[in-house]
């Protein structure tokens, strides 16, 4: 009978996850499915759960037309501010937590800096890069991703890095290395599920940003986000384009987390989150 009863349990729980699997990824399918059907297909009633036929006219379309370069820059603005913010973010973690920058308190005055609502500061800093002529550029997007996003790196970083025993880097020392290369050849590599869980985690920040790419971009460097959403109107709202968009930005997303898995999942489970 209790045999019966952990068996009935296990199988209760592979059906709650089951349930709650398919409730996440059934908009993501969807997304899919709309991006190959015709507009017949879209409109139908009932809905066409299957496309008769795989249409990838809707992709075609959006590289005819240039919109899926979109896409690109996303990638761009994301990737580089990611990397700006890891290197100069994992520097400031490592100087909190070594030399003691700032006495203890700093490090929960830099992670408050990550609590102001972006809508608070977007229009001073629009009116900034106004007078520095970077409005609707790269270089815009990557310097304020940047910025915003290294309280969190360093707040995560934080609390990697103090998990790493002092003595390991006394010893390197000892042995001739400098700091630097300390920081690299030993903190580094013990830090390295951590250093991959945030930097995935603020890669997925910057990419998934709406309102200072809506607000800081005209043309030239409109990111996918804010794209998408030039597809609905007042009278129609193109859904072809809404799908095969949409599934053109979640791939990069469902690629990083499916590749980086181990580590954030290593990175979740180390001490970043007890500060």
């Amino acid at each position: 009978m209790k045999q019966w009863d952990q068996g009935a349990r296990l199988w209760a729980r592979v059906f709650c996850a089951m349930i709650v699997t398919l409730f996440f990824v059934f908009p993501i399918y969807w997304l899919g499915a709309i991006s190959f059907k015709t507009a017949e297909e879209i409109f139908a009633y009932p809905p066409v759960w299957i496309p008769a036929n795989f249409n990838f006219h809707n992709y075609f379309v959006l590289f005819r037309d240039g919109e899926a370069w979109s896409i690109w820059n996303s990638f761009v603005t994301a990737s580089i501010s990611t990397l700006f913010a890891m290197f100069f973010g994992t520097i400031a973690a490592y100087s909190l937590v070594r030399y003691k920058t700032g006495g203890n308190h700093l490090g929960i005055w830099i992670i408050s800096q990550r609590m102001i609502p972006p809508i608070c500061v977007v229009f001073p800093v629009f009116l900034l890069f106004v007078a520095w002529d970077i409005v609707d550029t790269y270089t815009g997007l990557i310097v304020l991703y940047t910025a915003f996003n290294l309280p969190y790196v360093i707040w995560m970083m934080r609390g990697y890095i103090q998990e790493i025993p002092l003595e390991l880097e006394q010893s390197a020392l000892v042995d001739g290395l400098t700091r630097w290369a300390v920081l690299w050849k030993v903190v580094m590599p013990m830090a390295k599920s951590g250093l991959f869980a945030t930097a995935v985690f603020t890669f997925i920040f910057a990419w998934n940003d709406f309102l200072f790419a809506l607000i800081l971009s005209r043309s030239d460097v409109v990111t996918f986000p804010v794209k998408v959403t030039g597809y609905f109107g007042a009278q129609s709202s193109l859904w072809s384009k809404v799908g095969a968009l949409s599934m053109l930005g979640v791939l990069p997303m469902i690629f990083v987390v499916g590749t980086m898995q181990r580590f954030i999942v290593r990175g979740i489970s180390m001490g970043a989150v007890k500060g």
